[in-house]
């Protein structure tokens, strides 16, 4: 019927795949590991190219644009031409510039063929939470988000390390040659294993429209940028925490790295949680019991700040870690939500939400690297995470509609149908 929206024909198989699980949990992991991986050789970069640092970095940093940009144009092809093919597609163009890696003569070379594997690895960050909400019922996206988010997070953990490991063992080219035949692996999973799980879309349906009816939705911007500020709360702490432990309480970097792999662990928690108790209640309530731990947690930060009692690491990082574990209710939660509201352009949802969490983020980290190096207390940075943590639930509080104002799949196919019958 006109108008209707349909799930895959075998959605329900999909579902209880634990293969299909891991390659969703691979292909949203390949852009970002492959980030952490090469960080550790940065300054041999440098020295083997005879570049300063701030060269070599641009290896992270415009990995990151590719990141950004990828979000915003694989999510909506994917809704056009379909899943798989825009996965192939991203893997196809990661492999060849994984290729140009490792044959790169110079920095240049290394940075826009670097670009390019982001561009095309990214593709599986954002399909990845398309097919999700293809696969599954809308009350069980947020636990399936936070369980690749969980798996992803060791893999994230683990990264810098193994690059770090084949760096030494057989030099900075081989870490691409790692990428490579991983990206090669992934692929071929993909094509052998993975159908094609975009639904049925509606006649008229397209880009323009799809993204029309979204910014128009309350409940859709409402979510977006929920999930948006609470990731900011990560690239803020993330940009200002180095210049606060090693510059103000003058410690090493090393010991700085401990600390901040606490806040990993407990965003680790938090998503494990997530999983185990988002089938049983709503999103609306478990992004409200994560909004509540955020803003206990950054208050508390704050206040320590004023008393000067997080001074130290474990008062700073301990409070944190409460921060971290209700940001990973939030971010999963809403992120579900966004994606829930135009199922069949989940990809573009996910898409346009992918891409101002990256986007603003890189402003957000510089920010915080201001307020961590331009202050000899923490309490900038804490406001800010204060501030941030109020924003987000004012998204909750004065754009998202309460539960039963949103609109269901069965209200968006009554609509439309009512919609086709006008014409």
């Amino acid at each position: 019927m006109h108008g209707m929206i349909s799930k895959p024909p075998g959605a329900a198989t999909l579902a209880t795949s634990r293969l299909v699980l891991l390659l969703l949990v691979v292909m949203t992991g390949i852009a970002p590991i492959s980030l952490y991986m090469l960080v550790p050789a940065l300054p041999v970069l440098a020295s083997n190219f005879g570049s300063d640092i701030s060269i070599a970095q641009m290896t992270v940093s415009l990995y990151m644009v590719g990141i950004a940009l990828s979000q915003l144009i694989m999510g909506p092809l994917s809704d056009r031409f379909g899943r798989r093919p825009v996965l192939l597609g991203g893997l196809a163009l990661m492999i060849a510039a994984s290729v140009a890696c490792i044959f790169a003569q110079n920095l240049p070379q290394l940075i826009a063929a670097r670009f390019f594997q982001a561009l095309g690895g990214a593709a599986g960050m954002v399909v990845s939470r398309a097919i999700i909400r293809d696969i599954y019922e809308r009350d069980r996206v947020a636990s399936m988000i936070s369980l690749v988010v969980a798996a992803l997070m060791i893999g994230q953990m683990v990264s810098p390390l193994t690059g770090g490991l084949i760096e030494t063992a057989f030099g900075w080219r081989a870490i691409f040659y790692a990428i490579t035949i991983a990206a090669i692996i992934v692929a071929v999973g993909i094509a052998v294993a993975l159908p094609e799980t975009r639904r049925t879309r509606a006649a008229g349906s397209g880009f323009r429209r799809d993204v029309g009816i979204l910014i128009r939705n309350r409940a859709f911007v409402g979510y977006v940028m929920c999930q948006v500020l609470a990731s900011q709360i990560i690239f803020t702490f993330a940009g200002g925490g180095p210049y606060i432990v090693v510059t103000q309480m003058g410690r090493s970097s090393a010991e700085y790295g401990a600390w901040f792999a606490t806040t990993g662990f407990a965003y680790l928690v938090g998503n494990l949680l997530c999983v185990r108790f988002a089938p049983r209640h709503s999103l609306e309530k478990l992004i409200w019991f994560g909004l509540a731990l955020q803003l206990c947690g950054s208050l508390l930060n704050l206040l320590w700040s004023f008393a000067g009692w997080n001074e130290a690491p474990g008062w700073l990082f301990g409070t944190q870690m409460i921060v971290m574990v209700g940001n990973a209710f939030v971010m999963a939660n809403s992120a579900a939500g966004a994606i829930s509201i135009r199922p069949e352009a989940a990809g573009t949802a996910s898409g346009a939400m992918g891409f101002l969490q990256q986007g603003i983020g890189a402003l957000m980290s510089q920010f915080g690297a201001y307020l961590g190096g331009h202050s000899a207390t923490t309490l900038p940075l804490t406001s800010a995470v204060l501030a941030i943590s109020l924003l987000c639930a004012c998204m909750m509080i004065f754009v998202v509609p309460r539960r039963e104002m949103v609109v269901s799949e069965t209200l968006i196919g009554q609509a439309e149908e009512e919609e086709s019958g006008m014409m």
